[in-house]
């Protein structure tokens, strides 16, 4: 009589099949909230928490590069009152990336700062500095950001440059262009993931994600958990990668 085996957890593949980018776009805290009959600023707060938790597993697991998808320039739309409450969340997210520090974990803010108080614009720019000289991994988390509005923050730098006689616009490659974008030196998005069912990048990392693997999941991301990011590791693993080639 043959017994089945307990099932085994899945196993990782190995470190050089893993991508060295993952973006995430954290999405579903507000319909995580509804289901629950809860305010959308307690789906937004336990993001938070899955926040940390993914980041603290993507560092045990030695990604060197993640990003976080958390606030578009779109979503200033929102009721006031959720993006008064997303505003609160973020003077404290900024407090609490602090927990990082232990993890020798760079911090970087994408996205145009302006828009911010100038408490909470310090705030950003005091982690930067202060975590500036840590190369264990470089974590990134894209506040007031959006895709396109990034590209034309770079173009208008790049046509200054050129109005001023310091760039030949004729020369101009792409590798050039792309260290006048907020991921100046980071490299492109490898494994794109976003939670919650969506099936769009949403003005994500347009640029960096020209040749990301693409994870789409039904759980909602105050759900996410590091079990869901190993599913998109091995599923990662297993495609293949021709960049345009055969």
């Amino acid at each position: 009589m043959a017994f089945l085996s307990k099932q085994t957890a899945p196993t990782l593949p190995p470190p050089e099949k893993r991508p060295r980018h993952i973006g995430f776009i954290l999405d579903g805290n507000g319909r995580w909230a509804k289901k629950r009959g809860l305010p959308r600023k307690l789906g937004h707060r336990e993001g938070a928490k899955t926040f940390k938790t993914i980041a603290r597993y993507c560092r045990n697991l030695n990604i060197p590069y993640i990003s976080f998808y958390a606030f578009s320039t779109e979503n200033w739309k929102r009721p006031k009152d959720e993006v008064d409450a997303l505003m609160k969340l973020f003077d404290q997210y900024i407090d609490d990336v602090r927990e990082f520090f232990d993890l020798e974990t760079k911090l970087i803010f994408l996205g145009d700062k302006e828009r911010f108080t100038p408490e909470l614009r310090e705030k950003m720019l005091a982690v930067e500095r202060d975590t500036a000289h840590f190369d264990k991994m470089t974590m990134m988390i894209a506040i007031n950001y959006g895709g396109r509005d990034e590209i034309v923050h770079a173009a208008k730098q790049v046509a200054q440059l050129a109005k001023d006689g310091q760039l030949d616009p004729d020369t101009l490659t792409e590798e050039q262009f792309a260290q006048y974008l907020y991921t100046a030196g980071v490299p492109d998005v490898d494994l794109l993931i976003r939670p919650s069912g969506e099936l769009r990048l949403s003005n994500y990392m347009i640029w960096q994600c020209a040749y990301a693997e693409f994870y789409f999941t039904n759980v909602l991301w105050p759900d996410f958990s590091p079990k869901e990011l190993d599913k998109a590791l091995i599923d990662f693993a297993g495609r293949g990668r021709r960049f345009g080639g055969v």
